[in-house]
């Protein structure tokens, strides 16, 4: 039976605009290797609430999941919740559990819950929370949809606290070699190898080095023994490489 498949949507203007590096992608797609969910597609979205709703019902009915970071948060352009809704055909409004959550939150910390912060207990209809144990605000499920905020630390907080919900698959198993020589070189033994190894994906990734060109080679696959066969092939090809 295959894996399930994901996609993520990174939503903020921040990340377009070059004033942020995304590190949430490769978070998750480690994450999601280890449960055995395959990460197929990543897309960045600007802060519009039609690119949003348009994104998201492409990926959502594309994959078994979709998860989503950024835009949750208590300001004016933080309007993920809006189009989740709206892809949904929804209500969105402060809900009684998540208020309570970050009234008891703020009370803690000494802060208001003024109107801003407010405005991150606005969760769709039918949505189950994801708990944010690093500052409360939650995220949300909805359908196949899983909201969660574009802050790596709480972004990964999240992640944590929603992946052991979700089904997986079988994680992969990938060994990698280190080839001293140029793409050119080698390819054509890696197509003949990814011939004899349908089931497997083998990966060839290159680097120059004090002016000396050469490539890792991951292979990846289900079965160990068929990956190990392959990695034994390919340092009988070029016993030069290093594992």
């Amino acid at each position: 039976m295959p894996n399930p498949t994901a996609a993520m949507l990174v939503i903020g203007d921040e990340i377009l605009s070059g004033r942020t590096r995304d590190a949430n992608m490769h978070y998750l797609a480690g994450e999601l290797t280890q449960r055995g969910i395959d990460l197929m597609e990543v897309r960045i979205v600007t802060d519009q609430h039609d690119r949003i709703v348009a994104a998201l019902n492409d990926l959502r009915a594309g994959h078994d999941h979709v998860f989503t970071s950024g835009g949750i948060g208590p300001t004016h352009d933080d309007i993920t919740a809006d189009a989740v809704a709206a892809a949904f055909g929804v209500a969105l409004g402060i809900r009684d559990d998540a208020r309570a959550i970050l009234a008891e939150h703020y009370q803690r910390t000494g802060l208001e819950l003024n109107a801003a912060r407010l405005r991150m207990a606005r969760i769709p209809e039918g949505a189950c929370l994801i708990e944010n144990p690093v500052s409360a605000a939650p995220g949300f499920s909805l359908g196949n949809v899983h909201v969660m905020a574009g802050v790596p630390a709480v972004f990964q907080a999240m992640v944590a606290a929603l992946l052991p919900g979700l089904a997986g698959g079988a994680a992969l198993y990938a060994q990698n070699l280190t080839i001293p020589r140029g793409e050119g070189e080698i390819a054509t033994d890696l197509q003949a190898l990814a011939n004899d190894y349908p089931q497997l994906s083998i990966g060839c990734y290159p680097y120059q080095r004090d002016g000396a060109f050469g490539a890792n080679v991951v292979i990846r696959g289900a079965e160990k023994a068929d990956v190990d066969a392959a990695l034994v092939r390919l340092s009988e090809l070029f016993p030069e490489a290093m594992a």
